[in-house]
This record gives structure tokens, sequence and C-alpha cells, in this order.
């Protein structure tokens, strides 16, 4: 799984914007591609003989995309032998398309991540991997993190997909939603190919070309992949070391800050403003004036007490609210969910002992993508602009929601529950 994932983007969801939780983001291993043909081109089809159009425009892009990459340095050679008789993976592009039918509340999402057994392996790992210390002392960031990420992204590498990279970045590239950026990480692809660091056969990932046990998309590999075990290769394949190691260093450049935490759990007073939200970030101290305090009750260290710090309400103003630390938004260069980022903090703390938060999740209904979309539709009829009514409710849908509430006179978190969804429908004559 960045994680576009653009300058860190990576992982699972190459692209994906900051969304409400739609189930755990950890790798999972799909079929095999179908394997390439080794035979040679089919002759072309005779004048009388229709061409169908997906094979027509798949040519046309293929013809295309060779212009472009050659313009960029890549040899004829490289793409003669890579990219015959390539085919687009329908399952790809199947996968790219899928809007989940329901959204997955919050509180399932961080249940699915932080599982008893998980939080057994990753202890257990802590003291295991014996060049975790020497990690920690170059890159400055905790250990348990890097284990969330590796949990995560792969299931402590077990779980890496099969996909071949270059095919997927071909369906990807040729469909067209995410042309640039495909094509971007299909050049880079063959870049690697063609300097002999990993070979076509080893280059697997994710249908969404994310690869290797934390998942790196072929230009945060080319760019930010580290060779920790100082056997010459940048195997994030095959070497736990290596991997983690990466994701230290992409971390790093980030945004990281050694010695700050990711985030805290807080309570907020009564009366309490909840438009704050995914608003100003400011010095714990000026939340504290306002009447927030820690959930725990203990004191601020001084490097956490300097940061600044952003109100974030995962599950609106009923469940946990947390004030964001810098290295929240760190991991969120990881992966730019909301939701990734909490998975990611909280297991990380229940590696190391803690606990988990003292709030109590809400138990909600999962929202249906009709509901999700019918909801940006009456944000839309209602005078409050959520952006296009596609069922993501990301930052755009949930400004909208704030100032609906606010006008409203509703506490304004911006979440959208089902009971909001119904109040919306209802106003705006959609029932």
């Amino acid at each position: 799984m960045a994680m576009d994932r653009r300058v860190f983007l990576v992982l699972l969801l190459a692209g994906c914007a900051d969304t409400s939780p739609q189930g755990p983001l950890t790798a999972i291993t799909p079929p095999s591609p179908a394997p390439r043909p080794q035979a040679p081109a089919a002759p072309a089809p005779s004048p009388t003989t229709p061409v169908p159009a997906g094979e027509l425009a798949f040519d046309t892009w293929l013809a295309d995309f060779r212009v472009r990459a050659q313009a960029q340095g890549l040899s004829p050679q490289l793409l003669d032998r890579e990219l015959a008789g390539v085919t687009p993976d329908p399952k790809v592009i199947s996968l790219d398309g899928r809007q989940p039918e329901f959204s997955k509340p919050v509180g399932d999402y961080i249940k699915g991540v932080i599982s008893e057994d998980r939080v057994a392996v990753g202890r257990r790992k802590r003291d295991e991997l014996a060049f975790l210390p020497q990690l920690e002392s170059r890159y400055g960031v905790p250990r348990d993190i890097l284990l969330a990420v590796w949990a995560m992204e792969s299931a402590f590498g077990q779980l890496q997909g099969n996909f071949d990279v270059v095919r997927s970045m071909v369906s990807l590239a040729a469909d067209g939603r995410r042309r640039a950026w495909a094509e971007g990480e299909l050049i880079a692809a063959l870049r690697i190919i063609d300097s002999g660091e990993v070979s076509r056969a080893q280059l697997k990932g994710s249908w969404a070309g994310a690869m290797g046990q934390t998942q790196f998309i072929p230009t945060s590999y080319r760019s930010m992949a580290v060779d920790f075990d100082g056997d010459g290769r940048r195997d994030i394949w095959g070497s736990n070391a290596d991997a983690l190691a990466s994701a230290a260093n992409l971390l790093v450049k980030g945004g990281w800050k050694p010695g700050v935490g990711w985030a805290k759990e807080v309570i907020l007073p009564a009366g309490f403003d909840y438009s704050l939200a995914e608003g100003p970030r400011e010095v714990p101290s000026w939340w504290e004036a306002r009447g927030v305090r820690r959930a725990d009750g203990l004191p601020w260290t001084a490097a956490d007490a300097a940061a600044p710090a952003g109100l974030i309400l995962p599950a609106g103003a009923a469940g946990p609210a947390f004030l964001a630390l810098p290295n929240h938004y760190a991991i969120r260069k990881y992966n730019n969910s909301t939701s990734y980022a909490l998975g990611i903090g909280l297991l990380a703390d229940r590696f190391g002992g803690g606990e988990p938060p003292i709030t109590a999740w809400p138990v909600e209904t999962p929202l249906s993508l009709s509901d999700r979309m019918a909801a940006q539709i009456a944000l839309a009829r209602l005078g409050f602009n959520p952006g296009p009514a596609d069922g993501v409710v990301g930052a755009g849908t949930r400004k909208a929601l704030r100032e609906w509430q606010q006008s409203r006179q509703l506490p304004a978190d911006g979440y959208m529950s089902s009971d909001m969804v119904a109040r919306l429908k209802a106003q705006a004559g959609l029932q």
C-alpha cells in the first residue's frame, strides 16, 4: 500500500482520496494475471474484418505511448521486449472502477485493523528483528510505526500481490481514467527492469502497481527504496530490513518529525465548536484554552507541546476525538486517508503496550453508495457545494456538510451518518 502515492504516493490505492473508510487497506493477494503471450503478434486483420473498438483503442494508445516513452529515453529494444504481446488485464480495469456499495464505519474499520492476533504478531516482531534499533537510530521513525505499516500493507510481508506490475500499469494507462499517472508508473517500472536491479518476473504487486512488503509504486521504489541490509539490492519483496527501512525513508521525506507523537485522544468540553475539526493547526495549549484536554490526563511532552496539532473527529461528535500531531500528516503521505493514518497510529500504540481509545466508537449502520450520492445531491440542491456526486465522502463533502449543519444549528462535525443522510434528503425533498 501512498500511498502521486504523487510525490510520495504509494501503496495500495495509489492516488486515493481522503475518504470515509471503506474497509481495511491491507494488501490482498489477487489471482495471478494471465501469462504474457510469447508467440509473435497476430497478423493485421484484412480490410473486410472489423477490428473490435477496444482493440483499436488499445493499439492506438500503445503506439502513442511508445513514442512518448522513447522521448523520455527508453530504448526501442526495451519497449519491444517488455511490451510485445501485452494485453490489458480486465480484472485490473474492473478493480480500478469499482466503488464499494457500502462504506464501512470508521469504528468497524479500526476494529478490523487492530485484531488481537495482529497485535500479538507485531509485539513478537518488535522483539525478534535485530535490525530495528539501528533502523530507528538512522531514520528517527519508531519501530512500532514501521511494524504497523508492515502489518497494514502486507500482513507482515505475507500478502504482497501477484499481479504483473507492467501489465497492470499498461491496463490503467490504456483505460484512461488515470492515464498520466499510470504512464509515469509504467515508465518507472520499465526503467527498473532496464537497470537490471529487478527482473520483470520479480516485479509483482497489487492490481494498482504497489509492490513488496511495504507496497511501493514504481516511482516511489526508484526514489525512496533503501538497501538497508547491505547486499547491494533494494529488495522490498524478500528483505524485511530493506522493506521497513524504505518505509522509514518515505515517512521521513514525507515530513516525519523525530521525537514527536502522531496524535493524542482528547475530550471536548460541552458546547464545543465542532466546526474547528479539520481546521486550524495550533499548539496543544491553544486547544487547552478552549477546554480541550487529553483523555488520559497525562501532560504533553516538550516536543508535542511545541507542535501544531489539528482536531480530527473520525466518527463525528459521538466518537473519539484526536489532536493530530505533525506525524499523523506524515503517515498520510503514505496513504492519504484519515482512517488509514489512525489505523497505523493506534495499531502502533498497541504494539508498544498502549490501550484502545477511552471513548468508544459508536455503533453505526454502513452507508450505501446511493445514500452517499443522495446526500451530496441534497447538499448541492440546498446551496452547499460538496463537489461531484460520486459517493466519495472526502474533504469537500465534509466541508459542505459542516456548513449545512451550522445553518441548521446542529453540531458541525462534518460527519456523514445515516441520520445526517436522512435529514439532508428530507430537507432537499429527495424522500
